[in-house]
C-alpha cells in the first residue's frame, strides 16, 4: 500500500493547487480552462475519498485491536464485531482504490459499439448469441443506456447469426471495453434427445464509438454500395435498394446496415460502425507499437482469447481472467452483470498496475 499512500499524497497535492487556481479570477474569466480544471478536480475526488475512507477504516482497525486486549469481555466481543466489519470495509475500499489508480483510457466516456456474432455450434450458438445480446440490452436499459440498433442478422432457428448496435450512455465504452473475446456456453440444446451438453461459441466485439474529429476517412477512399434489404432466409423486407454496403478500400474493412428504410440513415450508421472499427484498428497499431502497453494489455480479452464460460447445467458462470467464478448464471443472463464486471475489471486493474510498475522498475 506505500505505493498508494504517495499516489494519494500526490493527488491532494494536485487537488489544493486546482482548487487555488479556480479561485484565481484570471481563471473564472477563460471558460474553458475553468472547465478543464474542474474536470481534473473532479476526477481526481473519487480517489481522494477512498483513500480517506482507507485510512479511517486502518486506523479503526488498529484501534478495535487495541481493545481486543481489554479484560472486559463485552468490550472484547465489541471489538470483535467491529474489527470483521472494518476489515471487510479495507478489502472492498482496495478494490476500489486499485480500479482508481489504472491511468484512464481517454475513451472511457465515449459511447460503444457492441458487435455479437454466433461463432461455432451452428443454431445453438446463433440462439446463445440471441441471448447475449439480451443480456447486454437488459443491462443497458438498467443503466438508462439508449440501445439504437444498427444491424441485426437473424438465423432460420430463431437465434442471431450477428447483432451490431449502438449503446449510448456515460462511459458505457469504459464499463463494457472487457467484454470483448470469445464467450463459450455449455447447456443441452432443445434440440437434444439424449441429454448431452454441447458447447457453443459467441464472439462479442466492443468499440468506443468514434466521432469525425477522432478519425478522418477520405470520402475518395470508399466504395458504397446499395441493395435490397432481406431477412431471415433472403426475404426481401424492404421494397426500394436502402441498404448500403460501405468498403474502406484501403484497409478493407466492410461495414454494411440495413436496419433502416431510408437509405441515407443507413448510410449514416454503417458510417458511425465504419469510423469506430478503423479507430479501433489504430489504437491496436499504437499498443502493438509500445512493449510497455503489450504487456499492459496481459489478459484484457483480446478477440481471439476464451474469456467466459457459462455453464447451464450447474448455474454457474466462470470468467477465466479474473479466476472468477459466480452461482447466479441466471440472473446475469437476465442483465444483473455488476458483480461479475466489478470482478473482471478489479483483476484486469491489477494486472495493469502490475505491468505498469514493472516497466517503471526495468
Amino acid at each position: 500500500m506505500a505505493d498508494w499512500t504517495e499516489q494519494i499524497r500526490q493527488a491532494e497535492e494536485r487537488s489544493t493547487e486546482l482548487e487555488s487556481r479556480l479561485a484565481d479570477p484570471e481563471v473564472a474569466r477563460n471558460p474553458p480552462e475553468l472547465a478543464r480544471l474542474g474536470k481534473e478536480l473532479a476526477d481526481l475526488r473519487p480517489l481522494l475519498e477512498a483513500g480517506r475512507a482507507w485510512t479511517g477504516a486502518t486506523k479503526g482497525i488498529a484501534d478495535a485491536r487495541e481493545m481486543l486486549a481489554e479484560d472486559d469481555p463485552d468490550m472484547r466481543e465489541l471489538a470483535e464485531a467491529e474489527l470483521a466489519e472494518l476489515e471487510a470495509k479495507l478489502e472492498e475500499l482496495e478494490g476500489q482504490i486499485r480500479l482508481l489508480l489504472v491511468p484512464k483510457d481517454p475513451n472511457d466516456g465515449k459511447d460503444a459499439i457492441l458487435e455479437i456474432r454466433a461463432g461455432t455450434g451452428g443454431d445453438e450458438a446463433a440462439l446463445f448469441a440471441g441471448d447475449l445480446f439480451r443480456m447486454y440490452s437488459r443491462y443497458a436499459e438498467a443503466r438508462g443506456w439508449k440501445i439504437e440498433p444498427i444491424g441485426m442478422s437473424e438465423s432460420d432457428g430463431g437465434g442471431i447469426k450477428e447483432a451490431v448496435v449502438s449503446i449510448a450512455g456515460s462511459g458505457a465504452f469504459g464499463r463494457l471495453k472487457y467484454e470483448k473475446g470469445v464467450h463459450r456456453v455449455q447447456r443441452v440444446p432443445a434440440t437434444e434427445s439424449q441429454g448431452r451438453i454441447h458447447t457453443s461459441t459467441v464472439t462479442v466485439a466492443i468499440m468506443p464509438e468514434a466521432e469525425e474529429v477522432d478519425i478522418e476517412v477520405d470520402p475518395s477512399d470508399l466504395r458504397v454500395d446499395v441493395f435490397r434489404s432481406s431477412g431471415p432466409g433472403g426475404q426481401s423486407v424492404n421494397t426500394t435498394d436502402s441498404a448500403v454496403r460501405i468498403t474502406h478500400e484501403p484497409t478493407g474493412v466492410v461495414v454494411t446496415c440495413q436496419d433502416e428504410k431510408s437509405q441515407h440513415k443507413n448510410k449514416a450508421k454503417a458510417m458511425k460502425v465504419l469510423r469506430s472499427r478503423l479507430l479501433e484498428a489504430e489504437l491496436e497499431r499504437q499498443h502493438s507499437e509500445r512493449a510497455d502497453e503489450r504487456r499492459a494489455q496481459v489478459g484484457s480479452g483480446e478477440r481471439s482469447e476464451k474469456i467466459r464460460t457459462y455453464n447451464y447445467p450447474q448455474n454457474r458462470i466462470t470468467d477465466h481472467r479474473a479466476g472468477l467464478t459466480l452461482h447466479k448464471l441466471e440472473a446475469c443472463m437476465e442483465g444483473d452483470i455488476d458483480e461479475l464486471l466489478d470482478g473482471v475489471h478489479g483483476s484486469i486493474a491489477e494486472k495493469l498496475n502490475a505491468a505498469l510498475s514493472e516497466g517503471a522498475a526495468a
